[in-house]
């Protein structure tokens, strides 16, 4: 019995160096020394903020995000949304209310008599371009207790897209104001016109044709004759052309600003708007097409 018990307690004694053997060498193999956790994680977890490290991008502001969505990007990404809400004026509620004007509306109030949680009762306000970026980054964590199952979406640029779609349906709030730090960060944006190159201008223009002519007195087409168009007031004159209320809602004249503004996402500058282009990402040229629109009056 003695010798049993000693053979016993020997392979148990075994297997544990063998087991501690094995934890120290796969340490080594999969940590390999490394104090920091790997540059690149294997997946990504939502709602998981990764610490910056040399060369980690710091987050664009959604305001800056907003200014260069698209709303049928998001409305293609409002599918993931169907199976729950309608957003079409005066749809039915679903398991989730509708959503038409929802963007500037009160929170968790009418909605066709929707039962919303206690929890989002809660929070108060309307929705606002804030308020509906973090409910679309994570709504049980913006209202802990809510009835949404959506886990919400981790991608700031999707989350702006959509926002901009939910807007375009019966809102048309007014954008928010890019951060000036985030409008021309250092190097990348922001040539001023009085630099730019009007005949580069000009070439760049050569897209804006088969909608737009620029000449004294020329035409409307798909879109306004636009002849002496910077400084004059938006959406008015233009030999009467049929200007959208999105564009009509903006009020004021075409400066710099504006022009930039419209000239990098007509869509996101006024949702709504009938403007199929989707914009000049670069902001050289932009400055170029506005200098050469600026030289025509």
């Amino acid at each position: 019995m003695q010798d049993r018990f000693n053979t016993t307690a020997g392979w148990v004694l075994f297997s544990g160096i063998v087991a501690l053997g094995l934890a120290s060498f796969s340490g080594k193999v999969f940590h390999a020394n490394k104090a920091e956790r790997p540059e690149k994680m294997g997946y990504e977890i939502a709602g998981v903020v990764h610490s910056g490290g040399e060369g980690a991008a710091a987050a664009e502001p959604f305001e800056a995000l907003l200014a260069k969505g698209d709303v049928a990007k998001g409305e293609a990404t409002f599918k993931k949304c169907q199976s729950c809400h309608t957003a079409n004026q005066g749809g039915a509620n679903g398991i989730g209310p509708n959503l038409f004007g929802i963007v500037g509306d009160k929170k968790a109030e009418g909605r066709g008599g929707f039962a919303f949680s206690d929890a989002l009762k809660s929070k108060g306000g309307t929705w606002d371009w804030a308020s509906l970026n973090e409910w679309l980054t994570n709504p049980k964590a913006y209202a802990p207790g809510t009835k949404m199952s959506f886990a919400g979406l981790p991608d700031g640029q999707e989350r702006a897209n959509v926002m901009l779609y939910l807007n375009s349906l019966g809102s048309n709030l007014p954008l928010p104001a890019v951060p000036a730090a985030a409008a021309a960060p250092a190097g990348a944006a922001g040539t001023p016109v009085a630099a730019a190159d009007p005949a580069k201008g000009e070439q760049s223009f050569k897209k804006c044709q088969s909608c737009h002519t620029i000449n004294q007195g020329g035409a409307n087409g798909i879109g306004p004759n636009l002849f002496a168009i910077a400084g004059d007031k938006k959406a008015e004159g233009r030999g009467g052309f049929a200007f959208s209320d999105a564009l009509k809602a903006k009020g004021g004249v075409w400066d710099d600003a504006s022009l930039d503004a419209w000239l990098t996402n007509p869509r996101a500058f006024a949702p709504g708007t009938k403007m199929s282009f989707a914009g000049l990402s670069d902001a050289q040229e932009r400055a170029n097409v506005i200098a050469y629109i600026k030289s025509q009056k």
